[in-house]
C-alpha cells in the first residue's frame, strides 16, 4: 500500500464529517433520540416496530410460524420503521430500544407491557412464551441456542463488514473486501458442513436458529444479498442452498419476509401488517396508495 493511501489514526478520534456510503447521514457516535415522536399502537397483544432487513425478517417469520400453528395469542401489528429517514431515533423508538436498531417489540399481552430488543432476544422470548421452536432442555436446547448465537455473532461480519465494504462504501478497497470475504466464506463453510450432516441446524427439527440464520445466510446463498452471489460462489455451498430453499418454501416464511418491506417487487411488499387478511387484500392500487403516503 502506498503512503498516499495510508491512514494514520489520530491520538483521539473525533467525529468531524460523515464517513460516506449509503447510510452515512444516519450514522453518529452518540445514542439517544433526535426528535420527539410517539410510536403507534395497534390492537393486538404484540407491537412490532421493524423493517424487512434480515434482522427484521427473523421476527416476522417467527410470528407467522406461530400463527400457522394456531397460536391466536401471537397476533401482532407490524409498523414500518424507515431507517433511511431516521425513524429509529424517535423518542418513542428509543424508549423501546435504546440502541436504535430494528427490530423492537412491545409485548402487551400481560398486565404490564414488556419491551424486548435485539432479534435473538425477541426470538427466545416468543419461543418460550408459546413453547415452540426452542427445545426446553438437554442437548437439543443447547444446540439451538448455540447456532442462534453463532448467527448473532456472525452477522456483523456479513452485514456490517462484507456488505458495507462490498456494496455500500463510497469506494472499493481491496483490503477490507478481502478480509470480510474470507470470513464470510469461512462461515458459509461452517454452515454448509453442519447442514451436510443435519436437515436443520439443531438436528431434525426446525427451530429459531434456522429462522435467524436463514434470514442472513439463507438470503445470501439464495442470491438475495448485496448482488454478491457470483462473487462469493454461493452455489458451491450445496447443503446450505438445499436448506435455504426448503425454508424459503414454507408458507409462513413467504408471508414473514413480506412484512415491513417497501422495496423490490411490489407483489412482495406489505409495508405494515395489522391482520392476517392484509396478505389477501393487497392490490397494486393499494400498494401505490401506501407508497404515496
Amino acid at each position: 500500500m502506498s503512503e498516499q493511501n495510508t491512514y494514520t489514526p489520530p491520538k483521539v478520534w473525533k467525529w468531524e464529517a460523515e464517513s460516506g456510503g449509503r447510510f452515512a447521514k444516519i450514522n453518529r457516535p452518540i445514542a439517544g433520540p433526535t426528535h420527539e415522536k410517539d410510536l403507534p399502537v395497534g390492537k393486538h397483544p404484540f407491537q412490532l416496530y421493524s423493517l424487512a432487513t434480515p434482522n427484521g425478517v427473523k421476527v416476522t417469520v417467527m410470528f407467522e410460524e406461530l400463527l400457522a400453528l394456531g397460536h391466536k395469542g401471537a397476533e401482532y401489528d407490524a409498523f414500518i420503521i424507515d431507517i433511511s429517514e431516521g425513524n429509529q431515533f424517535s423518542s418513542g423508538f428509543v424508549d423501546v430500544n435504546p440502541n436504535s436498531k430494528i427490530p423492537a417489540l412491545m409485548d402487551r399481552s400481560g398486565e404490564k407491557p414488556i419491551r424486548i430488543f435485539e432479534s435473538g432476544a425477541i426470538l427466545v422470548h416468543l419461543a418460550e412464551k408459546f413453547g415452540e421452536f426452542l427445545p426446553t432442555e438437554g442437548a437439543a436446547r443447547a444446540e439451538t441456542l448455540s447456532w442462534l448465537f453463532w448467527q448473532m455473532g456472525s452477522a456483523p461480519y456479513l452485514g456490517g463488514g462484507f456488505g458495507h465494504f462490498y456494496a455500500y462504501a463510497p469506494e472499493k478497497w481491496q483490503y477490507p473486501i478481502d478480509r470480510f470475504s474470507m470470513e464470510v466464506k469461512r462461515q458459509l463453510d461452517v454452515l454448509d458442513k453442519r447442514l451436510g450432516e443435519n436437515r436443520y441446524l439443531a438436528g431434525d427439527d426446525y427451530t429459531i436458529a434456522d429462522m435467524a440464520v436463514w434470514a442472513w445466510y439463507g438470503a445470501m446463498v439464495l442470491g438475495r444479498l448485496y448482488d454478491a452471489a457470483e462473487f462469493l460462489d454461493v452455489a458451491s455451498y450445496k447443503n446450505a442452498v438445499r436448506w435455504a430453499e426448503e425454508i424459503d418454501a414454507r408458507a409462513a416464511v413467504q408471508r414473514g419476509k413480506m412484512v415491513n418491506r417497501a422495496w423490490g417487487d411490489p407483489a412482495g411488499q406489505l409495508r405494515e401488517r395489522h391482520d392476517a387478511s392484509d396478505f389477501e387484500t393487497r392490490t397494486w392500487d393499494k400498494i401505490g396508495e401506501e407508497a404515496a403516503e
